[in-house]
């Protein structure tokens, strides 16, 4: 893979969101900032949380597009934003948001290697405390590795 999936540009650990839909659109627009999705795909980002939330626990949400929003997906990538003073997701805090962008299938191996890391309390609590960009970068490397 030419490009990592988590750049080290797409890791915001100060975020700050009033609500849900403002922290998927400043996933989408990191994600859109490094190259990875077109501006359209953050509108499918919050049509995806309409219909299924993307809150997995933890204290952590995967923010994603829809199936259709795969055609505004440049490459496969991830964003983390990190936000200290929480985000209410629909009754949920929330403070780390791994958002997603892929074009293809890739998505499944991405959802299902980062779920292993995110719901063991510890990697989770380690990811919602991190403070330092290369601490979020050595937590989720094994989500990077397993892809081709």
């Amino acid at each position: 893979m030419a490009d990592s999936l988590l750049d080290r540009r797409a890791i915001r650990l100060d975020a700050v969101a009033a609500d849900r839909d403002a922290a998927i659109r400043l996933c989408g627009e990191t994600l859109v900032a490094i190259g990875a999705a077109e501006a359209g795909y953050i509108d499918t980002m919050l049509a995806r949380e309409q219909s299924v939330s993307t809150f997995v626990g933890e204290g952590v949400a995967i923010p994603h597009g829809t199936l259709g929003g795969k055609e505004l997906v440049n490459r496969d990538a991830l964003a983390v934003l990190r936000f200290p003073k929480g985000v209410d997701w629909d009754g949920n805090p929330v403070s780390v948001c791994v958002a997603i962008a892929a074009k293809g299938d890739g998505h499944v191996e991405l959802l299902s290697a980062l779920a292993e890391i995110l719901l063991d309390p510890d990697q989770a609590a380690a990811l919602r405390e991190a403070t330092e960009v290369d601490e979020v970068l050595r937590l989720l490397q094994p989500v990077g590795a397993e892809q081709e």
